[in-house]
């Protein structure tokens, strides 16, 4: 059973904010990675309306708290109020981590290195150097999704959504910030079954996966089995793509790592240590 942290006068305080706040699994992730580390930092829910956001960061930067996440509906509207932003946040335009020192507020976004860093250390994978890769969906996610992939050198990248012009969007705006070669599809396009028979890695960012009842938004059958598939989705922890994806012998992996991921990345950047992330996990399946 996990312990309540004990607080003091020298408790550091940091947090996450959103609209609503009560699902997130942060805290408990964060917690225990403070405990495990011997730091004397909390980690709070902040439940922050978006007409309050600009006085909560500035109460924020008042109390001296060290860092914040942000979530929906927040990642975009919070930027005008900071001093800097990162590289990645600049190219996925939102930001999901802020910083406070002195009277400055800096901006990143860990969600795109979250990424990498999930192939790389949980699926024992790496980002296909100079290969095709697919993106389903092009929200949020797809973003951050879409600017790790490019960053980590992929050689092009077809983005299919349900809506057409949402993934022709996003594909022409990233190609023209990246310049990786960038293709935007619906996902009935008839050529979408070749993409995704070439490609070396085909990530899932839309919640659609999360529904058993729902079919798959891409047939198993167009998979090679050297394909590795990546569904960033973690409720189920193993969804229908990642099931049928496996029947094929293709390699898997959820979404818990870059969970995980993007929060041990700011977690150092707050502290300058690097965190657990076998704790975190074990936080999260508690």
């Amino acid at each position: 059973m996990q312990t309540q942290p004990m607080l003091t006068g020298h408790t550091r305080i940091v947090g996450i904010i959103g609209d609503p706040i009560e699902h997130s699994r942060s805290p408990q992730m964060h917690n225990a990675a403070f405990a495990k580390a011997g730091l004397d930092y909390v980690y709070v829910p902040f439940h922050v309306r978006p007409d309050d956001l600009a006085h909560a960061i500035a109460g924020f930067k008042a109390l001296n708290v060290v860092g914040i996440n942000v979530t929906l509906p927040h990642k975009q509207a919070v930027i005008p109020y900071l001093t800097s932003i990162s590289r990645e946040a600049e190219l996925v335009g939102a930001v999901n981590t802020l910083t406070f020192v002195d009277d400055e507020i800096h901006g990143d976004n860990t969600d795109a290195p979250g990424v990498l860093r999930a192939l790389e250390e949980e699926g024992d994978m790496s980002v296909p150097v100079g290969q095709e890769v697919v993106v389903l969906g092009a929200g949020g996610s797809a973003r951050a999704v879409v600017v790790a992939l490019a960053l980590g050198g992929v050689a092009s990248i077809t983005i299919a959504n349900r809506t057409v012009e949402r993934a022709v969007s996003l594909a022409e705006e990233m190609q023209q910030k990246t310049n990786i070669l960038m293709h935007g599809m619906g996902l009935a396009d008839a050529r979408l079954p070749d993409a995704v028979s070439r490609c070396m890695l085909l990530i899932n960012t839309a919640t659609a996966s999360m529904d058993p009842t729902q079919p798959l938004l891409v047939s198993a059958d167009w998979l090679q089995s050297n394909t590795i598939v990546y569904d960033i989705v973690y409720t189920p922890p193993v969804t229908p793509l990642m099931k049928a994806a496996s029947a094929r012998r293709c390699p898997t992996l959820g979404g818990i790592g870059m969970l995980v991921h993007q929060g041990a990345i700011a977690f150092e950047k707050w502290t300058g240590v690097t965190p657990c992330t076998q704790t975190m996990h074990h936080a999260l399946s508690i």
